[in-house]
């Protein structure tokens, strides 16, 4: 008998459009032998939407244009996931989806569903969170500074004057709880930091200021397990686009904007180096299932810092973490299959615990 299988996707943040194209991925690669995917989406109102038609696999890009076609139902979020869903695929990036909201509705519905936890996936989500205990545990991360709202509204001057202070030149200002490179911008100068923050502030509350590495590269690993993960060969992303970094623009709407090299160009002793710590990363945030780990290798000095944890990494055509894998020997479909059995291996774990003293 085939697994229903729950593709959740779309969603509220403002990586609605790359959750749809991952989806459409992950649609498309399915062994349709083995399971039934049924297709749950959530508009970028909060509407639950049962019955859509399978995404097809587009381009963040034209998403906008598409509407999708089909007897459509409107429903409850636990009506969504009940009537004999069998494990739940949460492709949902950035808030409302990756920051262990939906988590917590599938842990009331005692429902398997891949990846993190509801706690990994809210320190996941955090940069500000994460970066904190990243420090603790000893991994090595660029300097930053947290800044809210409240912050920059009543004192602007003073958070310009604290960046001045810790800060060098340039700086990447990110929106603390978002993926995708949406908000992102990078100041070259304090005269180009006052946009940057009000950017970033347009999509959180909060915000995290970092140093930059001038000509650094990114490198990026994917983590696969539970209690006894495994990390894959190491990728690069070469950007070229004019942004100079991999940003939103370079990443999904320019097809020239950045090239994937996978494995790496790295020595032996590096790749090994990033694979030990994307799985102290993994262990750091309490993880489960996936999760996309991002560095950047200074190329003066060879020093290696821990950028972030993507809990939900894409799945699109172009998305580095079933690349990563594919370049492991871990085909996309066989991917797939095994990270449903994660889940459904850490939800019969999790269903032998007591729950009174009774």
């Amino acid at each position: 008998m085939k697994l229903r299988v729950g593709v959740i996707y779309g969603g509220r943040s403002g990586e609605h459009e790359v959750s749809i194209v991952s989806a459409a991925s992950i649609f498309k690669h399915l062994d349709r032998t083995r399971y039934q995917p049924v297709p749950i989406r959530i508009d970028k109102d909060g509407r639950w939407v049962l019955g859509a038609r399978e995404p097809t696999a587009i381009s963040a890009g034209d998403i906008h244009a598409i509407e999708p076609a089909g007897a459509l139902q409107v429903a409850e979020p636990t009506a969504a996931i009940a009537g004999g869903i069998d494990v739940v695929f949460p492709v949902l990036h950035g808030p409302y989806g990756e920051d262990g909201t939906v988590q917590g509705l599938l842990e009331l519905a005692n429902v398997p569903y891949v990846g993190a936890g509801v706690l990994g996936s809210a320190l996941g989500m955090d940069k500000a969170i994460s970066k904190a205990l990243f420090a603790a545990r000893g991994l090595p991360i660029l300097p930053y500074l947290t800044v809210t709202a409240l912050e920059w509204d009543t004192g602007s001057s003073e958070v310009m004057s604290r960046v001045s202070a810790a800060l060098d030149y340039p700086v990447f200002v990110k929106p603390a709880n978002l993926g995708s490179s949406v908000g992102i911008s990078r100041a070259a100068a304090a005269g180009e930091l006052s946009d940057a923050i009000r950017t970033a502030l347009e999509y959180d509350r909060k915000i995290v200021i970092e140093a930059g590495v001038p000509g650094a590269r990114e490198i990026e690993c994917a983590v696969l397990g539970n209690d006894q993960p495994e990390a894959s060969l190491p990728g690069e992303i070469v950007v070229t686009h004019p942004d100079g970094f991999y940003s939103y623009d370079a990443k999904y709407l320019d097809p020239d904007g950045a090239t994937a090299k996978i494995p790496a160009d790295l020595t032996p002793e590096m790749s090994d180096r990033v694979r030990e710590l994307s799985i102290e990363a993994f262990r750091a945030l309490d993880l489960a299932g996936m999760a996309r780990v991002d560095f950047f290798l200074d190329g003066r000095d060879g020093a290696l810092y821990l950028n972030e944890v993507n809990t939900i990494p894409g799945f699109t055509a172009i998305s580095m973490y079933p690349k990563m894998w594919e370049a492991s020997g871990l085909p996309y479909p066989d991917l797939l299959s095994r990270l449903l059995t994660l889940a459904i291996e850490r939800h019969a774990q999790k269903q032998k615990l007591r729950t009174s003293r009774t």
